[in-house]
């Protein structure tokens, strides 16, 4: 049952980041806090949700939710935080990405698709830094974001 939830929340939470950057109607810091700020969530839930089993991949779920907790607070109610992470946030959420992928792939070593999953984190947060280097749109690096958490849905929900 855990899984399950685990599984629609991420798809959830996906398709939320990849439809609402299409409002374009938040700002750079904004939206890139609530894609930060809902991929933390998703690392929170999961790393209580699997405390049971994986006592390791939990607290290092935990303590990367805590940490993109407290950067998509930041960015979100601290516009000025941007201005002085403009260059380094784009590079962050990409790292962040990869490391999450990674975690995955750690935590998911026993799962039919956990391997797919951190592949999928990895890939999507190499794209993230090049197309943050390259074009900087929010829009599609929101997307990005919501696409890994798509996918590690449908993935999850496929494996049990």
């Amino acid at each position: 049952m855990k899984t399950k939830f685990v599984s629609l929340l991420a798809i959830l939470l996906g398709l939320i980041i990849i439809i609402f950057p299409i409002m374009g109607v938040i700002g750079v810091s904004s939206l890139i806090g609530l894609s930060v700020l809902l991929m933390s969530i998703y690392l929170l839930i999961v790393g209580v949700s699997i405390i049971d089993y994986n006592t390791s991949g939990s607290i290092l779920d935990l303590m990367l939710g805590i940490v993109l907790l407290l950067l998509s607070i930041g960015l979100i109610f601290n516009p000025s935080l941007l201005g002085f992470l403009t260059e380094i946030t784009l590079y962050l959420a990409g790292i962040m990405l990869i490391v999450v992928g990674l975690a995955s792939l750690i935590n998911n070593r026993n799962s039919r698709y956990g391997f797919y999953i951190g592949i999928a984190g990895v890939v999507l947060g190499l794209l993230y830094i090049i197309i943050g280097t390259y074009i900087a749109n929010p829009i599609i690096l929101g997307t990005l974001i919501g696409i890994w958490l798509v996918i590690s849905g449908i993935l999850k929900l496929m494996d049990r």
